[in-house]
């Protein structure tokens, strides 16, 4: 079933059971920590690109950093299923995304990364860019859903992708995106 359908409820009024796009900050650190818990060690590995102890101990840093945007997917339930990141860096923005592993390769992680990229945007920085493994193919998958270029230089074992806010401002948020 399509994780984006619509239902509806009694009276004809139309009710989403799909996840939502909302606005995350320190107060939604306890459904950060049990989305990072439900993740496996190869998905954080991905995001973090080293091993990582209990989430707590950086994700109440993370979501209360000044100047950063957090966005998250969450379940009718309340849940958080995916989490993207936008930090300042000397004018440009770090992304950065985490889809839990039952909800990946269900396009959440490009929706979020539109609306991640579109928030750089209005911010003002001129670039995003990402740190990655090389070979990563949930984010070749991600950026495949994209028609911003995408730059990459590989060094010392990290791929980093960026794109110029100029080209991601070009492209149109799609109107059936949360």
């Amino acid at each position: 079933m399509n994780p984006f359908a619509r239902t509806r409820l009694r009276g004809g009024r139309p009710a989403r059971r799909a996840p939502r796009l909302v606005e995350l900050g320190p107060q939604d650190l306890e459904r950060a920590v049990a989305m990072h818990l439900r993740c496996s060690p190869g998905t954080l590995w991905s995001r973090y690109h080293r091993a990582m102890g209990d989430p707590r101990s950086y994700l109440s840093t993370l979501l209360a950093r000044p100047g950063a945007v957090h966005l998250g997917v969450r379940q009718p339930d309340g849940d958080l299923v995916a989490v993207g990141h936008l930090m300042p860096d000397r004018g440009n923005a770090e992304a950065a995304l985490l889809v839990e592993d039952a909800w990946q390769n269900s396009g959440l992680g490009s929706r979020l990364l539109r609306h991640l990229g579109h928030r750089a945007v209005g911010a003002g920085w001129k670039e995003v860019y990402g740190l990655v493994l090389p070979g990563d193919a949930k984010i070749a998958a991600i950026l495949s859903h994209t028609s911003v270029p995408v730059h990459a230089v590989h060094e010392e074992g990290v791929t980093t992708l960026w794109a110029e806010t100029g080209d991601i401002g070009a492209e149109e948020l799609p109107a059936d995106v949360w």
